[in-house]
């Protein structure tokens, strides 16, 4: 099946998140170093922003680098870090309209590679067609504990009270809030797990696992995944009669 020519263009997720899995898998397949399969990788990740506008994605948020990456070789962390800046591709930004964000504890990264992202932030900030997110240094632990403590101090400060908390209250103190919760969360590499990657905003996201190997992840398994997101039902906790009877309703105003 051609799934590139199966999809719904009128209903593509607003905002798919990627966890990127598979590199020195893809790399020792082949008898080559990791750092072979990051930089595959990292050409991938090039193909794939440029698909994503095509289709009409709004948000792309890729997981980079897990604060738990830290915990890497030596050599392999430098690696990753003198890749990424290599990676960051600004014509491409410029060219489709892209902005470019990170989340993340940026104060660990190294001081060269910040300024470069920064750099980048700041010159793509006015593209409006669609925007990428970096997750780097992040997780998912990192970024709750930082919304807790943010609020602790708020509430001791007397700025707000415990009974003011809500979610909405919540989700404003996180890192992701300048954007929609993710509609669709792929992972590839044959892991079946979220490792510690927007658990709060993936509550309702719908999930795709994919044995393929993070570089050898093209166009079509993209737009199959979609079409795979286009033939669910996401429910929000309602039943699936009355998700059915909402859309009938919504078609007959």
């Amino acid at each position: 099946m051609n799934y590139v020519d199966k999809i719904d263009r009128n209903n593509i997720p607003q905002h798919i998140a990627i966890i990127m899995d598979g590199n020195g898998r893809w790399a020792q397949q082949r008898g080559m170093e990791r750092s072979m399969g990051h930089k595959a990788g990292a050409e991938a990740v090039h193909a794939l922003v440029e698909n994503c506008v095509r289709l009409g994605v709004k948000y792309l948020t890729l997981y980079t680098f897990s604060t738990e990456n830290w915990n890497r070789p030596v050599a392999e962390v430098a690696a990753l870090m003198s890749l990424l800046m290599e990676s960051i591709e600004e014509h491409t930004f410029m060219k489709n309209h892209v902005a470019f964000r990170v989340i993340g504890d940026m104060d660990k990264l190294p001081a060269e590679v910040r300024e470069r992202l920064e750099g980048c932030i700041a010159r793509t900030a006015k593209n409006d067609r669609m925007t990428l997110v970096l997750a780097l240094s992040y997780s998912s632990k990192w970024e709750m504990t930082a919304a807790i403590r943010s609020l602790a101090s708020k509430a001791k400060a007397g700025e707000i009270s415990p009974e003011d908390i809500t979610e909405e209250v919540i989700s404003n103190e996180l890192s992701t809030n300048f954007m929609p919760d993710p509609d669709l969360l792929i992972r590839t590499g044959r892991e079946v797990r979220l490792s510690n990657f927007l658990l709060w905003q993936a509550a309702y996201s719908e999930l795709y696992f994919t044995e393929v190997l993070w570089p050898d992840f093209a166009n079509e398994d993209l737009c199959k995944a979609v079409y795979e997101f286009q033939h669910r039902q996401r429910r929000y906790g309602l039943t699936g009669e009355q998700v059915t009877n909402d859309d009938n309703d919504d078609k007959t105003v």
